[in-house]
């Protein structure tokens, strides 16, 4: 499938599943990945944060509460209506297609998003999302994966590309330095990076 196709597809999905999706309550294993990564946004006092893949916007909630200033995206309108009945910012975009302006925000933060971005357009999400972030800006990506395979899940209707370790931190490092890489396994293979726009090179 092309990126435009998974993302037609996804967003017929996930707008028929908004209701539900806004009332399943977080796993305490994901708002633990959540506490830590505002720790280190707190520790480079940043203050702009684009909440990428936002869903119904729980997340963008929580780091707005604690002083941040938040865009939320999202690919489903109805994830998009919902962030926005919580007072949130919130925009209808997918990651090739951001429109913000370079170097717009101090952190990005994305939970199980890029896995339904297909392998061959995996760079080039990596490099937009480098394009909005600030040198020295910190971005949090965490999907399941740990084996190399993609496609339709048919029980489930969406696409989604998995990856292993060595695969996917190979592409990170592409465009990014690496802070913090760990897995979880919760019954499935869970990878969270913390990444980094690089600084500018100084001349000597």
């Amino acid at each position: 499938m092309s990126y435009d196709d998974v993302v037609s597809s996804l967003r017929t999905i996930y707008d028929a599943r908004a209701a539900k999706r806004d009332a399943t309550a977080r796993q305490s294993w994901k708002l633990e990945e959540r506490g830590a990564f505002l720790n280190r946004l707190k520790a480079i006092e940043a203050e702009t944060l684009l909440d990428l893949g936002a869903g119904t916007g729980q997340d963008s909630a929580h780091f707005a509460a604690h002083g941040l200033t938040v865009t939320a995206v999202d690919i489903a309108p109805e994830h998009v209506a919902l962030c926005r009945q919580k007072g949130l910012t919130a925009e209808v975009r997918d990651v090739l297609h951001l429109g913000f302006a370079p170097a717009a925000f101090d952190a990005v933060w994305s939970l199980n998003c890029l896995l339904h971005v297909p392998d061959e357009n995996l760079p080039a999400a990596f490099r937009a999302v480098r394009e909005v972030l600030k040198p020295g800006g910190l971005f949090f990506v965490g999907l399941w994966g740990g084996t190399d395979s993609e496609g339709i899940m048919e029980e489930d209707g969406r696409f989604f590309s998995f990856r292993s370790d060595e695969r996917l931190l190979r592409y990170a490092s592409e465009a990014f330095d690496l802070v913090d890489f760990h897995t979880i396994n919760h019954g499935f293979h869970f990878q969270a990076l913390t990444l980094a726009r690089p600084l500018p090179q100084q001349s000597t």
